[in-house]
């Protein structure tokens, strides 16, 4: 799976999904683009979006995306706190479509 951390989540969590293709918004340069460029960015190049950006679903039309999105819900922007809910994550992953929404807490 070619997963894309967005800018808003610690790039360290990226190694936490070692097993997949991973970039971050760091890795890209594409940490200080808006959200509607970046989904522009994704489109055909990523099956997923990691964010913590509680208002993605609602600022953009997810029916015309090629890609889910799972939203973290954490405490506080470190890995440690992502770590508990890698399995979670990876399960979100697993199953979603193409323009779905899944929160993870």
């Amino acid at each position: 799976m070619r997963i894309f951390i967005d800018a808003c989540i610690d790039p360290r969590v990226a190694a936490l999904f070692a097993e997949h293709d991973v970039s971050t918004a760091f890795d890209l340069g594409w940490h200080q683009l808006a959200d509607h460029e970046v989904i522009g960015r994704c489109m055909g190049r990523f099956d997923l979006i990691l964010t913590t950006d509680r208002g993605f679903e609602y600022e953009h039309n997810l029916s015309k995306l090629n890609f889910g999105i799972v939203i973290v819900h954490v405490l506080k922007n470190k890995v440690e706190f992502y770590r508990p809910l890698r399995d979670s994550i990876a399960e979100a992953a697993g199953r979603i479509g193409p323009g779905e929404v899944i929160h993870v807490r």
